[in-house]
């Protein structure tokens, strides 16, 4: 099964219209909302959500770990998992160097295995509030070993909160199977990718820690081109075109170009990058990259077109398209209906 998930938008403040929003999704049939760390809190806007809503499940996707605390965090995710009725999932992301180091001025070592130590801090603390036991978590980069009543703020009903990371290499995909509930796939992705990189490693997560790899679910954002008239379908496919060139241009990113060939071009595209050529970079991406990372099909069909991509790869999948309540609602329902319905 496919589930259809919504976003906020994330070029717009999602907390002014997160009650708004929330709402019509719910109604509408998504089967989740998330919330991403751009220029806005992630976790404002869901508590709004979680206030209007009853059924949705609600999670962030993703906020950034390593600037916060595993305390600051387990403290928000508890206050959200107990106020949502269980329904809020943490999803966490690494972010890259210059980011962590220059723009939220925090330490950058050892991604993969702080993460690990980071999740397992998290579960330390929640065990701690949940059943009063003592603290006594002593990590590689994580300590925690005070926690006094005054500070716990006690057993929920719903203590076992999943735990989604994102990434797009080889070494969080392994550790998603190892310890995760969930595994963020970046948008920037194909069907090989997923079948021939990321599941196999996910799976070889799950099996080192004596897990079933289906414990591990698998989300994913997927670029479509579609529209009702040409006009439409063509803008959507500038806009893909420009997307994909901004992610293919990144170094980190370059392995899912590598799994297809594409090596150069996205070397190519990293110079244009850093010449500031930006209205050249779309001009690289040809048809065959486009339809390997954009799903192009007629709305009617496109229930259809998602699920021949993904169906298999992913369980859970959003557009690339933010949910704008108002905005495409015979879209949106004809989607939920296919796939959630």
């Amino acid at each position: 099964m496919l589930l259809l998930d919504a976003a906020f938008q994330v070029d717009a403040n999602p907390l002014p219209n997160a009650a708004v929003v929330a709402q019509a999704a719910e109604a509408i049939g998504f089967a989740a909302l998330w919330a991403p760390e751009t220029a806005h809190n992630p976790f404002l806007a869901l508590a709004v959500a979680a206030e209007h809503t009853r059924q949705l499940t609600l999670g962030t996707a993703v906020a950034i770990a390593f600037p916060r605390s595993p305390m600051v965090t387990a403290q928000i995710a508890w206050d959200l998992a107990g106020f949502s009725g269980g329904r809020f999932v943490l999803g966490l992301g690494t972010q890259v160097k210059a980011h962590i180091e220059r723009r939220f001025s925090s330490v950058w070592d050892a991604p993969v295995g702080r993460l690990r130590d980071y999740i397992g801090a998290l579960r330390a603390i929640w065990q701690c509030w949940q059943t009063g036991g003592k603290l006594d978590y002593r990590g590689q980069y994580y300590q925690h070993t005070l926690m006094t009543p005054f500070f716990n703020p006690g057993p929920i009903a719903h203590p076992n909160i999943p735990i989604y990371i994102a990434g797009v290499n080889t070494g969080l995909a392994h550790l998603a199977g190892e310890v995760c509930d969930g595994f963020h796939a970046h948008p920037l992705n194909s069907a090989r990718y997923l079948r021939d990189v990321l599941r196999p490693q996910i799976a070889q997560g799950a099996a080192a820690a004596g897990r079933d790899p289906a414990a591990c679910a698998i989300a994913g954002s997927a670029l479509v081109i579609t529209g009702n008239d040409q006009a439409e379908r063509e803008r959507m496919r500038a806009f893909a075109r420009q997307q994909i060139a901004f992610y293919a241009s990144t170094p980190t990113y370059r392995a899912v170009l590598a799994c297809h060939g594409w090596e150069e071009v996205g070397e190519a595209l990293s110079r244009l990058a850093a010449q500031q050529r930006w209205a050249e970079m779309p001009s690289l991406i040809d048809e065959t990259m486009l339809a390997t990372f954009a799903v192009e099909a007629d709305p009617a069909d496109l229930p259809a077109a998602l699920r021949e991509r993904y169906e298999g790869l992913l369980d859970r999948v959003a557009l690339y398209l933010p949910f704008v309540p108002g905005e495409r609602d015979a879209f949106w329902r004809h989607l939920t209906s296919s796939l959630n319905g």
